[in-house]
């Protein structure tokens, strides 16, 4: 049976790293079951392209408004759909409006997907009124009207079950057949190469590892401390610390210089939500993750065995003096890191639960 699926999403296709990971990498499996779709992002490539840079300020709400007419005109299409894919949101700022008049007015099934803990406010947010008129509180009503709920992991899960039987883990993954797809060798020369990816937005969980790191450092350990992301930390402290700015181009070659990668993680509400996606990325490539104990990371990374669990300060030195001393071990967690992706969180091994939400 052919099922046509109209996927409502925030931004442009490719561009970010959510969407790219939690259903752009499968579309080719929907259409290799003949199943049609289209996808129809709120923001424009032109507006997407200014929108966290500062200034252009008329542009960026004429680019908003723009994102509303055409969710306005997609409304007179709903007819041709028999699933409507809604990632996040069906626009980003303001109360449900949209997701009303598809579940309640038009009676279409809404496969709802979230990978955050987006009914609450992110610490590191949009600041100021954009930031208020995000209307978090209407997560909840989404999961309520929703045909089925997908969540990125069992946090996510536990809430959207407030309000609906019928909710999905659909984890995170990656395609470890043709984008991370290769292995970092460990017997390369040089200092080893301590990494860590991310956002502006998460930039602020380093500030549980730069003290370790400098204690490493003063001892007279030998290793580079690689930051890739599309700001700089605002941090000095570390002679060894080298930034390279984010590049969907060069994110697979980048992230192979790592030999290892850290994902420290403040424990807030929000830090909960997190899906473990910079240790899936690690993992993937045949390197350990040193993550903390927050979330979803304690069910990918096994203490010892394909990388470290760190709850303090020691924890983490000791880890990190261990690998950093300890070619083999990186290559043996390494490849546990990798088995465990491959097995666990790759598209492969997801594509059935997947293409299961149409059902």
């Amino acid at each position: 049976m052919i099922v046509r699926i109209l996927f409502l999403i925030p931004y442009p296709p490719g561009r970010a790293p959510s969407q790219r990971f939690r259903f752009e990498q499968y579309l080719d499996a929907l259409a290799a079951h003949g199943h049609q779709y289209r996808l129809a992002p709120f923001l424009s490539v032109a507006t997407w392209d200014i929108l966290y840079k500062p200034g252009q300020t008329v542009a960026k709400i004429l680019g908003i408004l723009g994102g509303f007419l055409r969710r306005l005109a997609l409304l007179f299409s709903m007819s041709a759909y028999d699933f409507v894919f809604i990632h996040r949101e069906a626009a980003p700022i303001g109360p449900p409006v949209f997701e009303w008049l598809i579940t309640k007015v038009l009676r279409k099934k809404i496969v709802y997907d979230f990978d955050d803990a987006i009914w609450m406010k992110d610490p590191a947010g949009e600041p100021g009124i954009i930031g208020r008129l995000k209307w978090q509180q209407k997560v909840g009503s989404i999961c309520r009207w929703a045909y089925k709920v997908s969540c990125g992991n069992e946090y996510l899960a536990d809430y959207a079950r407030q309000f609906n039987r019928n909710v999905v883990v659909n984890p995170t993954t990656l395609d470890t057949d043709l984008l991370h797809n290769q292995v970092r060798d460990q017997n390369q020369d040089g200092p080893p190469v301590i990494g860590w990816t991310g956002t502006h937005t998460t930039l602020r969980h380093l500030d549980l590892v730069w003290p370790v790191l400098e204690r490493l450092e003063q001892e007279g350990q030998q290793f580079v401390f690689h930051v890739i992301s599309n700001e700089p930390p605002i941090y000095t402290g570390l002679r060894s610390l080298r930034y390279s700015l984010w590049h969907k181009q060069t994110e697979i070659p980048d992230l192979l210089q790592f030999n290892l990668g850290l994902m420290p993680l403040v424990d807030d509400p929000w830090a909960r939500g997190k899906c473990a996606f910079k240790a899936l990325q690690y993992m993937a490539l045949g390197m350990p993750a040193l993550v903390s104990p927050v979330g979803m990371n304690t069910e990918v990374v096994q203490d010892g065995t394909n990388g470290f669990v760190c709850a303090t300060d020691d924890e983490w030195y000791r880890a990190l003096r261990q690998l950093l001393a300890n070619q083999q071990e990186r290559a043996r967690q390494g490849a546990a890191a990798r088995r465990t992706i491959v097995e666990r969180y790759s598209v492969a091994s997801n594509t059935d639960n997947f293409l299961r939400l149409f059902q």
